[in-house]
């Protein structure tokens, strides 16, 4: 028997209706605030990762997918979605007519990371993304539409972290006091954070290992090193989000661990998966557009981790399963094919129906619409083809009520959503 390959995960029916549930009141309340949504490629070049994503990173130097193509073209199964809504951005020229876009994505992302809890090599996200906005007023509703979501399902166990990352200006001196820092700790740091250390130390301060967390725990917090405009910015989004009664905390040790963020970085975690606890997560890349062939533009977004979101979510998965209205009982040849036409016009009309084609007793097709959690039952077997008539069956209350043949469906409607 072939199974699935490691860190990769059906999605049931008995699931989906959670997931349907959670993307599309994801999609309402996007486009409620002005979002369109976007359908990018799973497969890109692989030097836009390199640039986007940065060379030294984990994700490009161990996780991506990566092969060559008959002509010996480097591709990659997208690691991540905001690369791809900027490529597509810069190369439909979506700035020409209006620089300000919002967009979102909701799709799978791989990469080949330890399959553990919440985390799997085929994983999907929800992304939202503005384009040629600057103030930090987007950056706090942004935040405050990705709360407005997980309050919307009922997700109570998150707690919003922010932090800022400054900007090509001020960033260099807290990267110094920082290296200066690690250095003197080094021999305190994993294999992985010496070498962060030297290529991206920023990466460090977002370390698991308790060695690490321990050697950090004094770091400079790159706040303090913030330039004016840095600092106003971050200020304003803070009191925007206070006046909005948005819960938050600000955390230094948030970094991103993408080279292109810049400014406004935050989280949404929760305590219910374990180590695994950001649930979201975004920020401001205002430098990304003009790094991969754009024209200068400001940008910020955020991604969900959908796997992780389906975990937490505290809903009831059986009420969201969509049970048929009517289930047909049809017994005999003849009564199996009205049923047959029947059931079309019912779907066609709007109501959910089931048929059972097996010609099996009326006693087993009532095992069997009782087994589907049917709503109804609509009993079509010898005598009811004599009388032109069927048997319409109320499967809670019992009751039961018989309906002509002539103008059945239009009559069972009226019926039933009367």
């Amino acid at each position: 028997m072939i199974q699935l390959i490691r860190g990769f995960k059906d999605i049931l029916p008995e699931e989906s209706a959670l997931w349907q549930h959670i993307e599309n009141t994801a999609r309402a309340l996007f486009e409620d605030f002005g979002f369109r949504e976007i359908r990018p490629p799973v497969l890109e070049k692989t030097e836009l990762f390199k640039r986007s994503i940065g060379e030294d990173t984990d994700i490009v130097e161990k996780e991506m997918y990566t092969f060559p193509d008959r002509k010996g073209d480097l591709l990659t199964l997208r690691p991540e979605a905001t690369a791809s809504v900027v490529r597509s951005y810069i190369q439909h020229k979506m700035y020409a007519a209006d620089p300000i876009r919002k967009m979102y994505t909701i799709g799978p992302m791989f990469r080949r990371e330890r399959p553990q809890k919440g985390r799997y090599r085929q994983f999907y996200q929800i992304n939202a993304e503005v384009f040629g906005e600057a103030s930090p007023y987007i950056d706090a509703q942004l935040i405050f539409m990705l709360v407005s979501l997980f309050e919307k399902l009922s997700v109570t166990d998150s707690n919003v972290h922010i932090n800022s990352l400054g900007c090509p200006e001020c960033r260099p001196d807290f990267r110094k006091a920082l290296s200066e820092l690690l250095e003197s700790r080094k021999k305190q740091l994993c294999e992985d954070c010496i070498r962060r250390s030297e290529r991206n130390p920023l990466r460090v301060l977002d370390c698991k290992v308790p060695s690490c967390r321990e050697a950090v725990s004094d770091a400079p917090s790159i706040i303090d090193y913030l330039c004016p405009a840095c600092a106003a910015h971050f200020d304003t989004v803070q009191e925007m989000l206070v006046k909005q009664n948005v819960r938050f905390e600000v955390d230094k040790r948030l970094v991103r661990g993408l080279d292109y963020y810049t400014r406004t970085t935050f989280e949404i975690q929760t305590g219910a998966l374990g180590a695994q606890s950001a649930v979201a997560g975004g920020g401001r890349y205002d430098g990304l557009v003009e790094a991969l062939g754009g024209p200068s533009q400001p940008a910020i977004g955020f991604a969900i981790g959908l796997d992780r979101l389906v975990e937490i979510v505290t809903l009831n998965q059986e009420s969201l399963a969509k049970h048929p209205m009517v289930f047909i009982a049809a017994l005999g040849d003849e009564g199996i094919r009205n049923a047959w036409l029947w059931s079309n016009d019912l779907c066609m009309a709007g109501i959910r129906t089931e048929v059972d084609f097996s010609g099996r007793s009326l006693k087993s097709l009532m095992k069997r619409a009782d087994k589907v959690n049917a709503s109804y039952v609509m009993i079509v077997g010898e005598s009811e083809l004599k009388e032109g008539s069927v048997v319409l069956r109320d499967m809670k209350t019992k009751e039961q009520h018989t309906f002509s043949m002539d103008n059945l469906v239009e009559n069972l409607k009226t019926f039933l959503y009367q």
